[in-house]
């Protein structure tokens, strides 16, 4: 578990130098939209590159995307290396933020307070535009854990994939039954193997990325961890 947690465990905010753990609107607002970035099936490079143009050139601000307007997004995206999903991107952007002010004065801090439940707050989040899905909601919740009540996610399928090679739970998340019982199963090999310094989200975070690396090289039981370096 250390080692797992200390070689694979580094939160995609924190590397972004996004700091959420205070639930600071300017920061989780910073986060929602790396989430959404990350959520493509695009490389973690692009994403983080793309993140950094917007965080450098525009103002990351429900305000500040609505401003950039759509071909000031397609150009950031376009730096960024995000090329294949440009103009989809663009439109979601404006579309969920614009949904975002509409029904909750550009606050994501008011979408949690307006949740009833964890799962009602996926559903809202979901509910801001098409192509808010699973994935990015999972990838956005699952930092934000313990900084919102109400954001408990279930695992994503690269953590589930991991998490079954590595003997942490028999169940394989083939429903919403199943994912359930693989998050409290994560949750309790937690608990039984804290790594000191860490949490629940670094020991997530590093399954996500192992089921990456699983995914593509097609192993993991039995190999060292220094065999396991992060694709490029």
């Amino acid at each position: 578990m250390k080692a797992v947690v200390n070689e694979f465990g580094n939160r995609f905010s924190t590397g972004l130098d996004i700091d959420i753990t205070a639930g600071d609107e300017t920061e989780v607002f910073k986060w929602f939209i790396a989430s959404i970035l990350f959520g493509a099936r695009i490389t973690e490079k692009i994403a983080i590159k793309t993140f950094k143009m917007f965080e450098n050139e525009s103002n990351l601000s429900p305000k500040g995307i609505v401003e950039t307007g759509w071909d000031g997004l397609v150009r950031l995206l376009d730096s960024g290396g995000y090329v294949r999903y440009d103009f989809k991107t663009a439109t979601k952007l404006l579309d969920v933020v614009g949904s975002l002010i509409q029904k909750y004065g550009g606050r994501l801090n008011e979408v949690h307070k307006a949740a009833s439940d964890s799962r009602d707050l996926e559903k809202r989040l979901k509910e801001l535009g098409k192509g808010i899905g699973d994935v990015t909601v999972g990838i956005f919740l699952r930092e934000l854990r313990g900084v919102w009540e109400k954001a408990d996610p279930l695992p994503q399928p690269l953590a589930v994939l991991a998490a079954n090679r590595l003997g942490f739970t028999e169940f394989r998340g083939r429903d919403q039954s199943e994912s359930v019982k693989i998050l409290k199963d994560l949750k309790q090999v937690w608990v039984r193997n804290r790594v000191k310094g860490k949490d629940f989200i670094d020991f997530e975070t590093a399954l996500v990325r192992l089921g990456k690396d699983f995914y593509r090289k097609k192993s993991i039981r039995g190999l060292p961890v220094s065999s396991l370096k992060r694709s490029k």
